[in-house]
Order: C-alpha cells, then structure tokens, then sequence
C-alpha cells in the first residue's frame, strides 16, 4: 500500500517562554532564594504557578496582581517586591541565533507564535525585545482568555493563519503543549535546544516539499 503523501507545510507556530526567550543565566534567581530563605525553583514556582499567575495569564489579573501574591507570600514591602520583579526576568534573553533562523523562514512559510503569557508580554516583545514583527498572528493567551495546551488556542492559530492542521507545525518546550498542538492534528516538534529544533524543522521542511 502506498503512503499518502505529506501535506506541505506552509506555517511554522513558535512557543516564546522557554524556546525564543530564555533565562540564560539563573545566578540572580539563586541569590534571592538564598536571600529568603527559599529551596532552588521554589521562587519560579510562587511566580507562576499561583492561582494569581495563572489568572494572568487568562488575562483575569495583571502583572501587578502577580507580583503582589508573590509579596503577601513572601511578606516583602513594597520597595522589596519591586526589586525582586525587577531582578527575575533580569537575565532573560533573546535566542539570537533562533532568531535569525525564524526570520529566515518567513520566506518559504508563513510564522505564527503562541504564548501562555501575561497581558504586559506584547508590550515587551514590540519594544523591548523587538521581534513582535516576526510573528503573524502573535497570540498572547492573556489576550484572548484561552491558555495552550486548550485546543481552542491552537484553532485560533490555525483560523488566523490560513492553513490546516497537517500544514502547520507547531514549536514547545512543554510536552503538553506539543500533545495538544498533535490533538488538533498539527506536526509538532518539542525543543529541547535550538540546534536540535532547528534540525528538525529544516528536515520537516524538506520531506514536505519532497
């Protein structure tokens, strides 16, 4: 029997937190832990895994919300709090190389992101970052109320895109993500590193058009 064949792809959707932006350095997280008190990762876990953060992310609390359940937490005073929120995402930095790379593909594909992320993150990747005019859409989970690994958020990419689930692949570090990105039938790829990733992109890339 003869394998049907490939769907070409005709979009790429990136995760941002974790795969396009990065804490490449987590010296400064470990300080303050220390500074509290805290177990190591025990201070990521207040910041995202309250029920305010995850509130944020659905756009139902904002960034300063998030940063005030961390203080009732902690107990910090104010001019504490801001100097920690300050601090965390101090060292968090732009994947250069898989930039370039995703900047390189908007010639043979269409590319979209997808980002559990609070309602101030398109702010920061407009004006800050500066690589919000890569991404077409750009959907910001705290935007549209809808978090991966919901199938809805991925539809929503799809819808905004053009194209079919078989058409597009999609890019997370969580396997989660991946597993729901595969349950609405796009490809997937679970990064682990940027030269891992990009590899199997470009062989998707090259069967498809095969």
């Amino acid at each position: 029997m003869n394998t049907p064949p490939r769907s070409p792809i005709r979009a790429v959707v990136w995760d941002m937190g974790g795969v396009i932006l990065r804490t490449m350095d987590w010296g400064l997280r470990s300080q303050w832990e220390d500074r509290l008190g805290l177990p190591r990762m025990q201070l990521t876990r207040l910041v995202f895994e309250s029920d305010a953060s995850r509130r944020a992310t659905l756009g139902q609390a904002t960034d300063d919300d998030v940063w005030q359940s961390v203080a009732d937490a902690l107990k910090l005073d104010p001019h504490t709090r801001d100097q920690l929120r300050r601090d965390y995402f101090a060292r968090d930095q732009i994947d250069s190389t898989l930039m370039e790379f995703i900047r390189g593909l908007r010639s043979r594909v269409k590319v979209g992101m997808i980002t559990n992320a609070w309602l101030d993150i398109r702010r920061y990747l407009e004006n800050e970052f500066k690589i919000a005019d890569a991404f077409d859409p750009l959907i910001v989970s705290a935007e549209v109320g809808i978090a991966k690994p919901d199938p809805r958020i991925y539809q929503l990419a799809l819808e905004r895109l053009g194209v079919q689930p078989a058409e597009a692949v999609f890019v997370d570090d969580f396997e989660d993500n991946v597993a729901g990105a595969r349950w609405v039938r796009m490809q997937a790829v679970h990064f682990t590193s940027t030269p891992q990733a990009t590899a199997a992109l470009r062989t998707l890339l090259r069967e498809s058009e095969g």
